[in-house]
């Protein structure tokens, strides 16, 4: 399955861009998705208990199952004033 990935601030800046896909097993969750995107960028995996997914628009667990053509949000805590 194909799911594409969004990412935001720090997530984003790590990455070096906002938007990718992922190819991942059928029956992958969340956390495969997560999984795989630290793989690409190992810089994220101390992220990962303050970084929020939504799936299509809904914030979700790690747990969550995936089909294709989801879209991720990955959503690091922000600040500001």
């Amino acid at each position: 399955m194909t799911v594409r990935v969004l990412a935001f601030a720090r997530v984003r800046e790590i990455l070096g861009s906002n938007d990718s896909t992922l190819t991942l097993n059928d029956g992958a969750r969340v956390s495969d998705a997560w999984a795989a995107v630290v793989e690409r960028a190992p810089a994220l995996a101390p992220l990962a208990r303050s970084t929020r997914v939504a799936r299509n628009g809904e914030i979700v667990s790690g747990e969550e199952p995936l089909q294709d053509g989801d879209e991720l949000a990955l959503l690091p805590p922000s600040g500001g004033g």
